[in-house]
């Protein structure tokens, strides 16, 4: 008997320990709402999708409908704590109250990684002083009109950028005008504008002291965030930003989702 039981406990053992060893699930925030987006599809597209690409646990939270909207999440200074990053996606560009976005921005200025879209570059924009602008890396006050978009790489080496096309037809986006960038963020695709007569960065990463932020202004539309380009460029951004991509492009063993 001793010699049947003992092989089996060790299997039980390894597994036990072996379990016990295995990455955890990335814990994301996602906060979300606001004007002139639907932001009820968008979360569905982005939980979906990226939990199809990585290994992660979300935590949404969506509330708002107009630009002015002050979200109940930031009254808590605590907002942010527990969360291995914040997924910020969310139009919010008339708040203005300094104390208000001093504490959207603490955790990421204490070290809180950040993945920012779209409509959150403008979010927070009018409020005095560069706080927020700095962990965004960028200043951006406008953006044209909808138009198709072609996003063209410009840093094909780097590991987020990996099985991004060299151009990519956006359709219908809204190009963010980029009037400032800082020295610590690093472009990866622009697009050019129409009416600026200017190409824009329109995917980039900064780097805000020991906090990484990954940041996109594409995707007004659901339909954009349905597509296996974009969501296969957040979900690498969302591993860049808790150092978790390889090299490769691919997520660090056992950081992708399941069989993959």
């Amino acid at each position: 008997m001793k010699r049947i039981l003992l092989p089996i406990f060790a299997v039980l053992a390894a597994t036990i320990l072996s379990a016990a060893d295995a990455p955890k699930p990335i814990k994301a925030l996602m906060i979300t709402g606001g004007g002139y987006h639907d932001y009820a599809a968008q979360k569905q597209t982005l939980a979906a999708g990226i939990s199809a690409r990585l290994n992660i646990e979300w935590t949404i939270l969506d509330e708002g409908t107009t630009r002015e909207h002050e979200h109940s999440a930031f009254k808590n200074p605590d907002w942010a704590k527990g969360y291995d990053v914040v997924v910020h996606n969310e139009c919010f560009g008339m708040v203005k109250d300094p104390a208000f976005v001093a504490r959207i921005a603490a955790p990421h200025q204490a070290g809180v990684p950040a993945v920012v879209l779209h409509a959150t570059v403008h979010s927070y924009r009018f409020v005095e002083g560069d706080a927020w602008r700095e962990i965004l890396g960028v200043k951006s006050m406008s953006h044209e009109a909808s138009h198709d978009l072609l996003v063209k790489t410009l840093r094909a080496d780097h590991p987020v950028m990996h099985g991004f096309p060299a151009e990519w037809a956006d359709p219908k986006d809204e190009l963010y005008k980029i009037e400032k960038t800082w020295d610590t963020v690093t472009p990866l695709a622009k697009a050019y504008g129409v009416e600026t007569k200017q190409d824009h960065t329109v995917i980039w990463l900064n780097q805000f002291g020991k906090t990484r932020v990954f940041a996109t202004t594409l995707g007004h539309l659901d339909e954009t965030m349905k597509t296996d380009v974009y969501l296969d460029l957040v979900a690498r951004g969302i591993l860049w930003s808790v150092n978790k991509l390889g090299d490769d492009g691919k997520p660090l063993p056992g950081y992708g989702a399941a069989g993959k």
